[in-house]
């Protein structure tokens, strides 16, 4: 058992350094990375609406006794985050003097993304619990799947209003959430992984929010064709990126 404790942490560990990705983007000037940012946030589009639509919806059904829940907690998942972000906003404009100039979306997606990692965690346990072949596949698919993503997240924090540092301290920190998710994991077993079923489509509602109600509405900003194929481009991109994956898990 304790082989299976120090490969599963091991693994979970490494995922979570996949949102260091965004390190190479210290190296650049502010104005130049912001400048074309809109291309990362297309990838992010792409990442979000894959992720969603690919894996995690399909993930949800085939592990579902019932599928009408299972597409109400894809709903349930859209309202919430709207929800949220209409109380974010409220706070935005209310009683939050810190952070003034930051919009709510880097907030939603750093929730998100850490109920993202955190079943990731689950996942990663109970895959190594099977058996060590089972849970390394795992662990790969995981990585490459979080690499397009952490890369968009990032690109979104920076739009949001963090500072470079600030962005990727906070998307390593939601990173940990995997960690998290493998010490729940094994605490509580069965039924911790039974329960990720109900998380997953409310997990896929959040990423479809985010990528169709606040991704999207800022990339009709731009109204050159040029930067219009970009995004289109990178949009592609990233749901690619997640098809590709289904080839891998």
């Amino acid at each position: 058992m304790t082989t299976i404790y120090i490969y599963t942490f091991v693994s979970v560990a490494v995922v979570s350094l996949i949102s260091l990705v965004g390190v190479f983007a210290l190296s650049l000037r502010e104005d130049v990375l912001r400048k074309y940012i809109f291309i990362f946030m297309s990838l992010a589009v792409g990442a979000l609406l894959g992720d969603a639509f690919i894996h995690l919806i399909p993930e949800a059904l085939e592990d579902s006794t019932n599928v009408t829940l299972t597409s109400i907690l894809v709903i349930v998942g859209i309202i919430f985050f709207f929800v949220l972000e209409k109380f974010l906003h409220w706070h935005h404009h209310g009683e939050d003097k810190e952070e003034v100039g930051i919009h709510p979306v880097g907030k939603l997606v750093l929730l998100s993304d850490g109920v993202h990692n955190f079943l990731d965690g689950i996942i990663i346990g109970a895959s190594f619990m099977i058996s060590v072949p089972v849970g390394i596949a795992t662990t790969l698919a995981v990585i490459l799947h979080e690499i397009p993503q952490e890369i968009g997240d990032f690109a979104v924090l920076l739009h949001s209003g963090y500072t470079k540092k600030r962005a990727l301290l906070l998307n390593f920190l939601s990173a940990f959430a995997a960690i998290l998710g493998a010490v729940i994991f094994f605490i509580l077993g069965e039924v911790a992984e039974a329960s990720s079923m109900y998380f997953i489509p409310i997990t896929a509602g959040g990423f479809i929010y985010i990528a169709v109600a606040d991704l999207i509405p800022e990339l009709h900003k731009t109204k050159e064709i040029r930067h219009s194929v970009f995004q289109l481009t990178a949009v592609a991109l990233g749901v690619f990126a997640m098809i590709a994956l289904t080839f891998i898990e």
